[in-house]
């Protein structure tokens, strides 16, 4: 019989530096989507707060730290990010478990927003985006996340299957500003 492995999306590759930004393939455990029935979002919202302790995030806002973060994923929804959801949420919110969907990177250094601005047409300057700030929007030319999740770190998703695209547009892009400076 065959013996299958699990693999990462980008397949263990290990911390890639240009300059000085490093990009490093993150694992956020278990990913669901939550979206509220019609007319329960206040009490979807209370039951996330109760079951895992995180609120709900307005919209382009992420809640929670690293292990249990809840970051705005569109109108109406949020993706959970670390815990498995507790299965009394289902009362108030469609859930959908999108843990093999999605790829996640953190790009973090001084450099980071430099390098950013070449691949995602939203201002991400620290003044405008601040920690805790997210955005759905273009990541080059793949549909993503954009989180920021410290001064000079940010947490990027795209689906599973552009992690292969993702890693080589992220890794020009910091080629390109590390020869600048």
């Amino acid at each position: 019989m065959a013996e299958l492995t699990a693999k990462t999306p980008l397949d263990g590759v290990g911390p890639v530096t240009h300059g000085s930004v490093t990009m490093r393939e993150v694992d956020l455990g278990a990913l669901t989507s939550i979206a509220p029935f019609k007319g329960l979002g206040k009490a979807a919202g209370a039951a996330l707060k109760e079951a895992h302790g995180i609120a709900w995030p307005a919209p382009n806002r992420a809640t929670g730290k690293e292990g249990a973060r809840a970051i705005w994923f569109g109108r109406d929804m949020v993706l959970l990010a670390g815990p498995r959801v507790d299965a009394r949420m289902a009362q108030h919110a469609a859930l959908t478990d999108q843990s093999d969907g999605w790829s996640a990177v953190e790009l973090s250094g001084a450099d980071v927003e430099d390098v950013l601005a070449r691949l995602i047409p939203v201002d991400l300057s620290a003044a405008t985006f601040k920690r805790n700030h997210t955005a759905r929007t273009q990541v080059q030319h793949m549909n993503g996340s954009v989180t920021r999740t410290g001064a000079e770190t940010f947490l990027i998703l795209v689906f599973r299957s552009m992690a292969g695209t993702l890693r080589h547009d992220l890794e020009r892009a910091m080629a390109s500003v590390a020869t600048r400076r």
